[in-house]
């Protein structure tokens, strides 16, 4: 196994979701159903197939399409998700 990739992929995941909606999401659920295990475990599991989804796609997809490609097009499409959502936000602020 490849120790090095092992632990940049946990550390930019960890780094990455620190705060971010999903952990948000399991934290008010835990304070709202006061049942931190089977959260706990809902949430690994949940996390875990989207991260399998994503690793396993990703590498078929790179068999497709070639990576300076995928990388653009992820790129366009995180912006364009951006712009979006922010033009949502100042567009219900502006009501």
């Amino acid at each position: 196994m490849n120790w090095k990739l092992f632990f940049s992929a946990f550390i930019t995941l960890f780094i990455a979701e620190l705060g971010d909606k999903t952990q948000l999401a399991v934290f008010c659920m835990s304070a709202d159903k006061k049942q931190p295990i089977p959260i706990f475990l809902g949430a690994s599991l949940g996390l875990i197939l989207v991260t399998f989804i994503g690793a396993f796609f990703g590498e078929y997809l790179s068999k497709l399409i070639p990576q300076h490609i995928i990388k653009l097009v992820a790129g366009c499409l995180f912006i364009g998700i951006g712009i979006f959502v922010l033009k949502e936000v100042f567009f219900e602020m502006s009501k």
